[in-house]
């Protein structure tokens, strides 16, 4: 049911100051003493649009709930053209125009755009497919959006993509109705770019980014902007000046292309006089890293790799500082660093440190019981993260020429998906708008020289456009990619906000943004 929780009470009845308190506590008193200027030079304005949003709370939420009961997996081909229609239609919904969409050789992207008549244009960058959801694994059935309630954090909606990326994307299409239904005049342009492969490394992005009509219009643009979630259960948010590029690939052993073992699976007991595919391949997976497994070994992988710089090393410092070892730990469920390094050491190799990792593992029997067989093939999955200035171009072929050199040239890499790394200055006008809403709020983000993870960011940060490109949002979700994913609707916590809370603070980073030089 929609509106169903773990306590059985509907949405309705819960208090609706929850979702009525956009700024509380500190953050509050930080907020109203210190009005944005345009705030203070229109107030009924910033009234106006605060009281749109309360007012279109339940059909923001019912708006989230439908796209997420829509699935749209690009790894499994699932619901993909009719996730991308309903994508377009909220959009035309929310104010662009001339919504397209973008074909491509894999799924499709959509471009669109918003002419409000202003004098600043800022790229909007949406990803509209979700990962793979296995229903046995979840509490709440992955497609059906519940709302529930979560000890600590208030009313949550569960489901596939409720935080990466379809929560924080309709809190951005919520600011946009509240601005509009309030009677306002959006303060800057939009130029809207989305694809529906990012969960497969972003293989077919380019060619929509890359095509004429798209690229005159992001040209326009200050920079590029993604929403997301960004406050942790503490409130605080965390700014990051780039993100690692990332190789996804598929590295798969046979006896057929190896012309030793068995080209098909045959019984175990001719292991006594068969090479094996598999133990190939895992001698060949071996080769790629240190013994322990945790500095990659693959000659030539990090030359290019930018060290950190004296700045960067300061930012990493104060956020280690700032944040707690203790938390991290226990979100990740570890007790140890690698090479039990500090917790600084810990924050400098997660920004700076290139990756090999192993994904996923398949070869021969897998179910119940024993199959006594040797298997004809064996397949690993990896990815391998990549740091400025590396590209994913040079990082394969650094990968094909060491498996040659190391007597392994017979196993088949197959690049699924993945892009170069991306870095954004920190004076750039989006991260100090960003930075000034923050603020604003009371919160004082902490700063890292990049995100561990990626994102197809290298589209817009490199050749031809170089924009600077971020991410911005406030509000509060969990577990991307794994069970139970959720994002926070209504908060209990006075130091994260719900989705109203969220959606005012892509209004105040929108207006921000027209007024900053």
């Amino acid at each position: 049911m929609a509106n169903s929780s773990k306590n059985g009470k509907s949405g309705n009845e819960q208090a609706p100051t929850r979702r009525r308190t956009f700024l509380q506590g500190a953050a509050a008193a930080a907020a109203l003493t210190a009005m944005p200027r345009w705030a203070q030079a229109h107030p009924d304005d910033f009234a106006a649009i605060r009281a749109e949003i309360e007012k279109r709370h339940e059909e923001s939420v019912k708006r989230l709930q439908t796209w997420i009961r829509q699935p749209s997996i690009a790894a499994e081909n699932r619901g993909m053209n009719e996730g991308c229609e309903l994508m377009m239609q909220m959009l035309r919904e929310a104010g662009f125009s001339g919504v397209k969409k973008m074909p491509t050789d894999g799924q499709p992207g959509v471009f669109a755009t918003f002419d409000a008549g202003a004098p600043k244009t800022l790229g909007l960058y949406f990803m509209y497919d979700v990962k793979q959801a296995d229903p046995a694994e979840w509490s709440s059935p992955p497609f059906e959006a519940a709302l529930l309630d979560k000890p600590a954090l208030g009313k949550i909606i569960m489901g596939r993509g409720a935080v990466n990326q379809k929560g924080p994307e309709a809190a951005f299409l919520a600011a946009l109705h509240a601005i509009r239904g309030s009677g306002k005049k959006l303060p800057v342009n939009l130029v809207f770019v989305a694809e529906g492969e990012e969960e497969i490394g972003s293989p077919h992005f380019p060619q929509v980014v890359r095509q004429t009509e798209v690229l005159a219009a992001l040209k326009k643009c200050v920079g590029i902007f993604m929403p997301s979630a960004s406050q942790g259960l503490d409130g605080q948010v965390t700014t990051t000046l780039g993100a690692k590029g990332v190789i996804e690939c598929e590295l798969t052993s046979s006896g057929e292309r190896w012309g030793r073992g068995p080209r098909k699976d045959v019984h175990s007991s001719n292991k006594a006089r068969l090479d094996s595919p598999a133990w190939h391949l895992v001698e060949a997976l071996a080769s790629l890293v240190s013994p322990d497994g945790n500095d990659p070994a693959i000659e030539g992988y990090a030359a290019k790799a930018r060290p950190l710089s004296a700045a960067e090393k300061k930012m990493i410092a104060e956020a280690a500082r700032r944040m707690s070892e203790a938390d991290a730990k226990k979100l990740l469920g570890v007790q140890h660093w690698v090479h039990d390094v500090s917790w600084e050491q810990a924050l400098e190799l997660l920004v700076s440190r290139p990756t090999v990792n192993i994904e996923g593992l398949v070869g021969g029997y897998t179910g119940p019981g024993g199959k006594t067989i040797l298997p004809g093939k064996a397949v690993a999955k990896l990815d391998l993260r990549l740091v400025p200035d590396m590209t994913a171009a040079e990082a394969l072929a650094a990968l094909k020429a060491h498996l040659a050199k190391k007597g392994f040239g017979d196993i088949d890499v197959n690049m699924t998906g993945g892009y170069d790394p991306t870095s954004t200055p920190a004076d750039a006008v989006i991260i100090r708008v960003e930075t000034a809403v923050y603020r604003r709020g009371g919160i004082e983000p902490v700063v890292l020289p990049r995100n561990a993870g990626s994102w197809p960011g290298y589209v817009f940060t490199g050749d031809p456009l170089r924009l600077p490109a971020g991410h911005f949002g406030l509000g509060h979700g969990s577990g991307a990619h794994a069970p139970d994913e959720y994002y926070v609707i209504e908060s209990s916590n006075p130091k994260v906000q719900g989705m109203d809370g969220a959606a005012f603070s892509h209004v105040e980073y929108l207006y921000e943004l027209a007024q900053t030089s």
